[in-house]
């Protein structure tokens, strides 16, 4: 496994805030080695999704940074935006 430059908490904000527009998204770095994220994202764009579905979805913003080890974990919270 190829394992390049490592994502910052805001690259990682940035690329979220692109793919979920609109929505509330927290970012925090686990262990300080910008590898290990936890995120938290509530969003209209989950509605209809089952919790699988929500994190294959979110996890696929990251797929090749997690196929590199650019991201090495990534623990997901991602709600649904009520109105």
């Amino acid at each position: 496994m190829l394992i390049t430059e490592s994502m910052t908490p805001d690259q990682i904000q940035k690329r979220l805030e692109e793919a979920y527009p609109s929505s509330k998204i927290n970012v925090v770095d686990l262990t300080g080695t910008a590898d290990h994220y936890y995120v938290e994202i509530e969003s209209e764009a989950f509605k209809g999704m089952s919790r699988i579905q929500t994190h294959q979805n979110v996890m696929g913003v990251f797929d090749k940074e997690l196929k590199t080890g650019e991201v090495h974990a990534l623990t997901i919270k991602a709600t649904l935006a009520l109105k």
